[in-house]
């Protein structure tokens, strides 16, 4: 297994909500794709890192569409340095979002109730 794959980029700055919101959510599909529970666990740990700042203060995102949030981020997440890791899904995510934004700024948000539902809906289209 590659390191990229089992571990999130620490140093990864989030600029904007938007961002923040892009980050959250390909935290959470790579966490769905990854075989291994090490790498699983760490791109768990890196969305409730980023869903802890967004809860903080949801009024900074309660503008936004989330559906473009989500196609960027499920694109990041299946990009080519992370395949190799990535077996536990083997159909496409969504094309809207499984998450609404209230959802993923609430602050009882539930990482891995929230991974556990990709996994399903990603098996089933």
């Amino acid at each position: 297994m590659s390191t990229i794959a089992a571990t999130p980029d620490p140093s990864t700055t989030h600029k904007s909500p938007g961002a923040e919101i892009r980050t959250l959510l390909a935290a959470l599909v790579r966490a769905a794709l990854m075989s291994d529970d090490h790498a699983s666990t760490a791109w768990r740990a890196a969305a409730r890192d980023v869903q802890a700042t967004l809860a903080a203060e949801p009024t900074r995102v309660a503008s936004l569409n989330i559906e473009g949030f989500w196609t960027l981020a499920v694109r990041d997440a299946e990009a080519p340095e992370y395949r190799e890791a990535e077996n536990q899904v083997q159909f496409g995510f969504p094309a809207l979002s499984p998450f609404t934004l209230d959802e993923i700024t609430a602050p009882g948000f539930d990482v891995d109730a929230a991974v556990e539902r990709l996994r399903k809906s990603a098996a089933t289209g």
